[in-house]
């Protein structure tokens, strides 16, 4: 599957009608984004049923903001809706992999218990 880059029109789409979506923030000035970028490419092709996506921090500070990206390279990973995973800086090839690994091999029944037990002890 293609990288696609996400923006405020497609952003909320994205993450709510995939089970898995890897987002790279990322800016063209960024010399360390641009070096990950061949990474980000070759370990998407690996992963068909995972939807890897691209947002520049440049064009879409708001949406970053909300994110509270302060450091790129970023990397989140959701699943079925949730941050999961959350690091900026460079990933050598194997370690993203690892990352993308475990995420898929993540018990979601178990962070949604997780995160509705939080909920209740909240309110």
């Amino acid at each position: 599957m293609a990288i696609i880059e996400l923006n405020k029109e497609n952003f909320n789409a994205t993450i709510e009608n995939n089970d898995t979506v890897i987002v790279d923030f990322w800016a063209p000035w960024c010399g360390p984004c641009r070096m990950f970028a061949p990474t980000f490419e070759a370990v998407s092709e690996e992963y068909p049923n995972v939807v890897f996506a691209k947002l520049n921090t440049e064009d879409q500070q708001e949406l970053a903001a909300s994110f509270n990206i302060r450091s790129i390279p970023t990397r989140m990973v959701f699943r079925e809706k949730v941050i999961i995973f959350s690091q900026a800086g460079m990933l050598p090839k194997a370690g993203f992999e690892q990352v993308v690994q475990k995420s898929l091999e993540l018990d979601m029944a178990k962070v949604h218990a997780e995160i509705a037990t939080e909920a209740t002890q909240a309110a």
